[in-house]
């Protein structure tokens, strides 16, 4: 099969659904030091980095039909060489850490959940620039 030109440029926005969306904000904002963009009666809106957003969302349908959910695992990306410290940092609110994995390409990520259980992954494979090319790589990365 050939490969499709990609018609994607990223990830625009990740929604969670949380029964508990102050404190679930809170995690984001003081741990990840993510900005509120928007707070309405039933959601809140997080920037997460220069070109996306992260919604945390209460319980109910929403427009469109869809409504907030449990993901199997969601990644943010953290600046080269700031993996370790990024992690370090989580610790002191409390979160413990899975990994480090190694991805192809000296990639590297490492796995938490979030106070709402969400599994959140920290990986710098964006930032590097490595493993785009070839076969697929993210997709055999397991990211």
């Amino acid at each position: 099969m050939a490969h499709a030109t990609c018609l994607v440029d990223g990830v625009c926005e990740v929604t969670l659904e949380t029964s508990d969306r102050p404190a679930l904000e809170e995690f984001y904002t003081l741990a990840l030091g993510l900005r509120v963009l928007s707070r309405e009666s039933d959601r809140t809106w997080l920037a997460c980095g220069s070109r996306a957003r992260l919604g945390l969302w209460a319980p109910g349908e929403k427009e469109f039909g869809d409504e907030g959910g449990r993901h199997v695992h969601f990644a943010l990306s953290v600046p080269p060489g700031s993996l370790d410290s990024a992690c370090r940092h989580l610790g002191d609110y409390g979160i413990e850490f899975h990994g480090p994995v190694e991805h192809p390409g000296g990639d590297r990520s490492r796995y938490c959940e979030d106070p709402a259980g969400n599994v959140l992954e920290l990986w710098d494979f964006f930032h590097r620039g490595e493993g785009i090319d070839g076969d697929n790589a993210l997709a055999s990365s397991g990211g």
